[in-house]
């Protein structure tokens, strides 16, 4: 689950990282009183949406007065903000984050993730940070530096003072890091948080230590002991077919293509999506449907599949160990049957009760289009995509 800026901000400023004042605005007249509370002749106009890439999008204004404070507030709100992460539509702006301005002497990016090749908590840092780290990570990948943290002795001092060293800080700010990382650590685990970012971490013109802006992502199999943080969510921002899908314990993930994919199994799933690029077609969509669906789950999966006016094809993969393929089969059959069904299904059914569950699937007269293996039916799901263009 993603936060907002100012949420994200909140968060951090309870852990004792410094961020700058401000706060969130749903009109031009509340973000001129928000900007009138603030003790600065500067402020920042940002743009609230689960995206990154706002300020090259434009959704982050600096303004010298009040005017230009409202007059940035119209600009944005209730406005579609189009950023590499939103796609060609854009995600319509609800609300904005009025903060004071700062006085940058350096940006530096920093983050703390999971480091899923040694599964441990890994600080990310880079003395060029700001807008583009995301062209350092690949044209300069040596301008970052890892941090690991061992689980057992937490963060420490050697560890801010390494970093603190790779940044080039000065010593006000390198007395500050350390703090800040103890901080950022236990705010991670104490969320069960998925992602903290920092970009830009600044150093102002006193040499003081600032989170400028911050991201926060968190993993939604922990929420149910994080009622504070599930609070937090905006379902305006999530994908509606994403949304659906967790209503009915889907896994699920829009994706850009146009080959529907229904499996059962995380790594089925990453296989089935990767043989279907191999045959040169792309997949709309990353859906487990687990390995305890019922019937009525499985039509779900089928109809959110079918909402996507993208698909152009649906292949469904299933290998029935606590799933059974007829349950699989007989989801389909009345998923298809309720549905306007316009587009091909390729099928492919192995283990617990493959054969009646193929016989459900024949004895339906439906246009599925059965294969045995799983490279028979990405080839067949892609043929048939190509022939319905």
């Amino acid at each position: 689950m993603n936060i907002h800026e100012y949420q994200a901000k909140g968060i951090l400023t309870n852990y004792g990282i410094p961020t700058p004042n401000g706060s969130v605005a749903y009109t031009s007249e509340e973000a001129v009183q928000v900007a009138k509370n603030l003790a600065t002749s500067l402020w920042v106009v940002k743009a609230q949406i689960h995206a990154g890439g706002r300020g090259l999008a434009g959704g982050v204004i600096l303004a010298h007065s009040l005017d230009e404070v409202k007059n940035a507030a119209e600009k944005l709100l209730y406005k579609n903000l189009v950023t590499h992460q939103t796609g060609p539509k854009g995600q319509e702006v609800k609300r904005i984050y009025i903060v004071e301005g700062c006085d940058i002497e350096r940006e530096i990016y920093l983050s703390l993730i999971l480091n899923r090749s040694i599964n441990r908590l890994s600080f990310f840092a880079s003395a060029s940070g700001g807008v583009n780290i995301e062209e350092v990570a690949a044209k300069t990948p040596e301008l970052i530096k890892t941090i690991t943290v061992d689980p057992v002795a937490g963060v420490q001092p050697f560890q801010g003072r390494l970093l603190s060293f790779f940044l080039g800080l000065e010593t006000k700010a390198a007395q500050q890091l350390h703090e800040l990382l103890k901080n950022l650590y236990n705010a991670y685990i104490e969320t069960d948080a998925s992602l903290i970012e920092i970009n830009p971490l600044i150093v102002t013109k006193q040499g003081d230590l600032v989170a400028l802006d911050a991201k926060m992502s968190f993993d939604d199999n922990a929420l149910f002991k994080r009622p504070q943080i599930e609070a937090l969510r905006d379902e305006d921002e999530e994908n509606p077919a994403e949304r659906e899908a967790k209503k009915h314990d889907l896994n699920y993930v829009k994706l850009d293509g146009n080959i529907g994919c229904m499996v059962n199994g995380a790594g089925l799933a990453m296989a089935t999506m990767d043989i279907i690029q191999l045959h040169g077609a792309q997949p709309a969509n990353f859906l487990d449907v687990g390995g305890g669906a019922t019937q009525e789950r499985v039509k779900a999966a089928f109809k959110i599949i079918l909402a996507d006016p993208n698909v152009e094809a649906i292949l469904i993969n299933i290998f029935g160990g606590i799933m059974r393929c007829d349950i699989i089969a007989e989801g389909i059959v009345a998923a298809a049957k309720e549905t306007n069904l316009s587009v091909p299904i390729v099928v492919r059914l192995q283990g617990t009760n493959k054969e009646l569950g193929k016989e459900i699937l024949s004895s339906s007269k439906l246009p599925i289009i059965a294969a045995d293996d799983l490279e028979e039916a990405a080839i067949k799901v892609v043929q048939a995509a190509n022939e319905t263009v």
